[in-house]
């Protein structure tokens, strides 16, 4: 038995369905990522885990109770918001205490755990301190130790750096990266931001449109994506996309003709049966621009385009090129020399491309492989 599962659950608002059937088993001290693009679900999903909102049908348990009856505080779990919801006119400590304050905790047993919670997340020195005088981290600790110190089973949060700027936000996913590790608790984290995803979670829940899409360790769905969505969602900067058409197909192999190439390629992907137009998927990092006179490797992937833009971002170089079919593409280099906006050859490994059928399912052929 899960720690926490998630069973058939639904939720509508009126006449629009915001999770569809979602089923989910979650285990004791795992970090997991909630994500996906806005509207898709995931702060509704985090609400029902926490009691704020009910499903329409299916159930919430934890640690084998089902909990869709059970009021919000009672759940023992604890939730960190977007906005930090702090009261203004209380200093930290307050803010930090106020829940123990409002369920009469002994005051020997507030100052305990209130102590605790500021010395792991460096917030000793100001607690003193209102809102107002505090940055926008130091405001985020504050909410999180107000959690911290209900000792909850599981923590919730919902985006809870989107305020803070792009060198704090990396700062704070540490932080709590190195708060999971020192609680040994459960945490189920909601972003919209994959990176954040990737860098956090021991296992990302991908959603789309109230779906679930995929679950798994965050670099298993970046090389193994289930469908189109997941490999154009997961990856920064997100995969290539190529039109194509089948012409042939064995138990081992498939023949196609593939937009902005040079001819026929073979992909080791056996037994497709009635697929014609699909689509080749490879990531931004398994293509390379061939040197002039450079002849392409055998068993590759080979087109031409021209640059039209170039990305110089010190370690890494992002090429953005538009195909002679007119399809963009992006293609991850190297620092080196500097590339300009001529006519250019790329190309990539057969065994490095997914394909995907129109409805944008993986195809994965009867052998059971495709990248």
């Amino acid at each position: 038995m899960a720690f926490l599962e998630i069973s058939s659950v639904s939720k509508s608002f009126g006449a629009v369905k915001v999770l569809d059937d979602i089923t989910l088993e979650i285990e004791r001290g795992e970090f997991v990522v909630f994500v996906g693009p806005s509207g898709c679900g995931k702060s509704t999903l985090l609400r029902m885990i926490t009691g704020l909102d009910s499903p329409n049908s299916g159930t919430v348990s934890i640690e084998g109770k089902v909990m869709n009856d059970i009021e919000p505080a009672k759940r023992g779990t604890a939730m960190v918001f977007q906005s930090y919801a702090l009261y203004p006119h209380m200093s930290a400590y307050d803010n930090v205490s106020f829940g123990l304050r409002m369920a009469h905790t002994a005051k020997t047993l507030i100052r305990q755990r209130v102590d605790a919670a500021a010395a792991i997340l460096r917030l000793d020195k100001l607690l003193h301190r209102r809102p107002r005088e505090l940055s926008g981290g130091q405001k985020q600790r504050v909410a999180i130790g107000r959690a911290i110190v209900r000792e909850p089973r599981v923590f919730l949060f919902d985006e809870p750096l989107s305020n803070l700027d792009a060198e704090l936000r990396v700062q704070m996913r540490a932080e709590l990266i190195e708060l999971h590790r020192r609680l040994d608790v459960t945490m189920i984290y909601v972003t919209h931001d994959q990176i954040e995803a990737m860098t956090m979670a021991d296992r990302m829940v991908v959603l789309n449109a109230g779906r679930m899409q995929q679950v798994g360790r965050p670099l298993d769905l970046y090389d193994d994506p289930d469908n189109r969505f997941v490999a154009g969602f997961v990856g920064s900067p997100r995969m290539n996309f190529l039109a194509g058409e089948v012409v042939g197909a064995d138990a081992t192999s498939t023949r196609l003709l593939h937009a902005g190439g040079t001819g026929p390629l073979t992909l080791p992907i056996g037994g497709l049966q009635g697929q014609l137009k699909v689509e080749i998927g490879v990531r931004p990092d398994h293509l390379r621009i061939l040197a002039d006179g450079e002849d392409p490797p055998p068993a590759a992937i080979a087109f031409t385009g021209r640059v039209t833009f170039v990305e110089e971002l010190g370690n890494v170089t992002y090429v953005h090129i538009v195909l002679d079919d007119g399809t963009p593409i992006v293609v991850g280099a190297g620092r080196g020399p500097r590339i300009g906006t001529d006519d250019v050859r790329i190309t990539a490994p057969v065994g490095h491309a997914l394909l995907f059928a129109q409805d944008g399912c993986r195809l994965r052929g009867r052998n059971g492989t495709g990248k």
